[in-house]
């Protein structure tokens, strides 16, 4: 029996669920995430996916962001963007983009849901960005479908070309003896998109490595106690770094 990509890409990211048992053992939980990690920079990176979004802005155009965190993605293209729109399913998500936005003087609205639920209430723009979101998504096509169906002049999509949390892998069997299976890449995701019958254009390039490691943070996404940070610490040091290898996909 053939596997579709879809099939495929929902089958490796569903190996990358949490068991319910370890899971269950949390503090907290590790699918909520901070908002000091996505607040926007007050200088915007010049990388491949803000070049991208700039070019399909030309003189100006209206920008939504889905998965907008702080609105690192949107708020990079203030000047070039008329209007810009976040929708995140965490509120202070939302508070953190509309208070960048309206600081910066960026005519704005925010939406509350996930994505494609949300999509009717987003409406459409003239380009639609989403960044480091395909990884959290299991259906992808619906998705990607509903990406495509809001945007006037395309789609900018940024993700690592693996799993963002594939690093940890040795840590998962470190510490739970859980062995995680194989990532999906951004070149699954663009299949994904050709069987749909879009042709997306995919750019690689390295992001600048972090320079700190948030123990705390680490420590929550394997599900430990806090109490076990040191630990979790003495387990990073022989741990390869994290990927800085990222995908621009466009269409």
């Amino acid at each position: 029996m053939t596997v579709t990509a879809a099939q495929r890409w929902a089958r490796l990211q569903d190996g990358r669920g949490i068991p319910p048992e370890i899971l269950a053992q949390a503090e907290r939980t590790p699918w909520r995430h901070d908002v000091d990690r996505f607040v926007a920079p007050e200088i915007a990176e010049d990388t491949a996916s803000r070049a991208a979004a700039l070019g399909l802005l030309g003189a100006g155009g209206t920008v939504l962001d889905v998965g907008c965190g702080g609105g690192a993605a949107a708020l990079a293209l203030a000047g070039a963007a008329t209007h810009v729109t976040g929708v995140d399913r965490q509120p202070d998500m939302l508070e953190a983009f509309a208070a960048t936005a309206a600081r910066r003087g960026a005519p704005h609205r925010t939406v509350l849901g996930s994505w494609p639920d949300a999509a009717a209430a987003a409406g459409r723009a003239d380009v639609v960005v989403c960044h480091h979101v395909l990884h959290n998504v299991v259906d992808l096509p619906p998705f990607l479908e509903a990406l495509t169906a809001a945007a006037g002049r395309g789609v900018v999509v940024e993700m690592f070309t693996q799993h963002p949390m594939a690093w940890l892998d040795p840590l998962w069997l470190r510490f739970h003896d859980l062995r995680r299976p194989p990532s999906a890449t951004s070149a699954d995701a663009v299949a994904v998109l050709a069987e749909l019958g879009i042709t997306a254009t995919a750019t690689e390039w390295e992001r600048r490595p972090s320079i700190r490691q948030d123990v705390a943070w680490i420590t929550r996404q394997l599900c430990l106690p806090a109490g076990r940070a040191g630990e979790v610490e003495a387990a990073l040091a022989e741990t390869p770094a994290r990927p800085t290898t990222v995908a621009t996909l466009t269409w």
